[in-house]
């Protein structure tokens, strides 16, 4: 090896030229490069001009020095939103809200170069503010909350016509809604109120259905009674054959009756039982 100090004053540049020239390459091959993140689309600025196309994901060759990208975030993104708003019956509203939101691909140039600032912050938030004002001040503040599905639709809704298709609201969410202690309070009293009005009219119609239900009850009974005066009037043989229906399979222990009256029967056995005991109480009696 050659000592520097041995070496000409012209081989000494040449090395010294070459060093420059070998790092002057690998800082063009690193200025010439660059590599998008997973979630992210590039926005290509050559000296001031933006590019009309994004950048895929992955790595990309671009202009050394006068060339660079800048990454955009097309991931699903949530911001929280806290707001005050005024309802039909001009109660105040307090609400928290959450808005998941996007930026399309296609719409990466156009965001980085027309509007400045994070697109929620520039373009989103002022929209949901307006879209959930509009819609609180058709509603009084207790449909506002009996209706809070409602209320987020219609708000998520008119946000999405107000922004359009530049930046995509996927959903929103009403995480809290807070009114006055007094209103809550009155809103609290009127939902007691009637749900004891609903159960009055629960057991009002439950008594009338009762006593309907008797009604119909008796009435069937009476008619009953009727139709089986008239089948007796037409056939009295009809007590016969309910007698022999509720025969318990015993026999009898009398009959009575006749060819034009219904057989009807008698507990001799009973009579012949008080007979005997009355004779005894008379033996007993006449005697000394």
């Amino acid at each position: 090896m050659f000592a520097v100090s041995s070496m000409t004053p012209r081989t000494r540049n040449l090395l010294l030229a070459a060093g420059a020239l070998a790092a002057l390459a690998l800082v063009s091959v690193g200025q010439a490069t660059f590599v998008v993140q997973p979630g992210y689309r590039g926005v290509r600025v050559t000296l001031g001009k933006v590019a009309s196309q994004y950048e895929p994901e992955g790595f990309g060759w671009k202009l050394p020095f006068i060339s660079r990208v800048e990454q955009v975030l097309v991931r699903q993104q949530t911001e929280e939103l806290e707001t005050i708003c005024y309802s039909s019956d001009l109660q105040q509203v307090k609400a928290r809200l959450r808005v998941l939101y996007r930026v399309p691909p296609e719409s990466v140039v156009t965001i980085f170069r027309d509007y400045e600032g994070e697109p929620f912050a520039s373009l989103i938030a002022p929209r949901v503010y307006e879209a959930f004002k509009e819609t609180a001040a058709t509603r009084s503040a207790e449909r506002i909350v009996q209706e809070r599905e409602q209320v987020k639709n219609h708000t998520l809704a008119s946000c999405r016509e107000k922004v359009g298709e530049l930046l995509a609201i996927e959903d929103l969410v009403i995480e809290n809604l807070s009114l006055s202690p007094e209103l809550e309070a009155a809103i609290e009293r009127k939902m007691v109120q009637e749900q004891e009005a609903i159960k009055a009219r629960f057991t009002q119609e439950k008594t009338q259905i009762e006593a309907d239900t008797a009604v119909i009850k008796a009435k069937g009974e009476a008619q009953a009674i009727d139709l089986q005066g008239e089948v007796l009037g037409r056939n009295p043989a009809y007590l016969e054959y309910e007698t022999v229906e509720r025969w318990n399979g015993e026999m009898p222990w009398a009959v009575s009756g006749s060819a034009r009256s219904a057989a009807v029967l008698l507990p001799l056995r009973s009579f012949q039982k008080a007979a005997s005991e009355r004779s005894s109480a008379e033996q007993s009696g006449g005697a000394p």
